[in-house]
């Protein structure tokens, strides 16, 4: 039996692995990954490796075998990842593995933007697969936000659409915790785990954090929707994925990213990350 973790050198996908990696043998790890050579640091560590894409099915074959616990992380190609998503699970289902896991989206069914949709036809392959599953419904990450301060400094100025919507977020080190513990744990079958941060913060308050932080007069500069999204596309963002985040920003302004269930902070075993920490640590590189 392994642990097995698709999408392994992603963001998310190496914190998942080097999480595993404190708590089971490497030996009992199977990465899964495009390019084996980006994953060379984990076979030096004695995790096994299997290349495979989501859009080659075919590739799949042996990435799973009966008893796996597997985590299904999410793909980032917007608008192609139903298909994608429904490759792994019938790899999955053909081997016959004890737990499929799946980072989905706060909310789940109830979400009503945009970018939930792709999570939500995900969802229900999964549950109509009739394979034990969890469910892992991640809220935002702080680095949606601190990985971006380069414009927030140069303009002073936090852009959004989000009126004065607030966001739950915590650190993608958080969600990487939560899905290593359902990995490592027991109980988890058939569960949904709303997973968000601690805190809802506002733009506002958010722009405040930064401005402490770095000493700059920063400001939060709410704007509407359709402006938002043409000052994506002005920066270079493709319009539909312009049009997704834009809809998201009205997302938050109707509270949908704000719930604070305490989901996240109960799977692994302390508070959240707070936004402030997470500015203090991009700002330092």
């Amino acid at each position: 039996m392994s642990i097995v973790v698709t999408g392994a050198t992603g963001h998310l996908g190496r914190l998942v692995v080097e999480g595993l990696l404190e708590k089971v043998p490497a030996d009992q790890i199977t990465a899964v990954v495009r390019d084996t050579a980006k994953a060379a640091d984990f076979a030096d560590r004695g995790v096994r490796l299997h290349e495979a894409d989501y859009n080659r099915p075919e590739t799949l074959a042996g990435a799973f075998a009966a008893g796996d616990k597997v985590l299904l992380i999410s793909g980032s190609e917007v608008g192609q990842r139903g298909p994608q998503h429904q490759a792994v699970i019938d790899a999955a289902k053909e081997a016959g593995v004890a737990l499929l896991a799946y980072t989905s989206i706060l909310g789940g069914p109830a979400a009503d933007y945009t970018l939930a949709e792709e999570h939500q036809v995900t969802e229900k392959a999964i549950t109509d697969s009739g394979l034990p599953y969890t469910l892992l419904r991640n809220g935002w990450y702080n680095e949606n936000y601190t990985e971006n301060l380069a414009p927030v400094l140069e303009h002073g100025a936090v852009v959004g659409a989000a009126g004065e919507g607030r966001v739950a977020s915590a650190s993608r080190a958080d969600y990487a915790a939560a899905a290593v513990a359902v990995l490592t744990g027991e109980g988890h079958k058939g569960k949904a785990y709303e997973l968000s941060g601690d805190t809802a913060w506002s733009f506002a308050e958010y722009a405040e954090v930064v401005a402490g932080q770095t000493g700059k007069e920063i400001v939060y500069g709410a704007v509407p929707a359709a402006e938002y999204q043409t000052i994506l596309t002005g920066a270079g963002v493709p319009e539909p994925l312009a049009a997704i985040l834009s809809d998201v920003e009205t997302a938050i302004e109707r509270g949908r990213l704000a719930a604070t269930p305490g989901d996240l902070s109960r799977l692994i075993g302390r508070p959240t990350t707070p936004i402030a920490d997470s500015v203090a640590a991009a700002l330092k590189g």
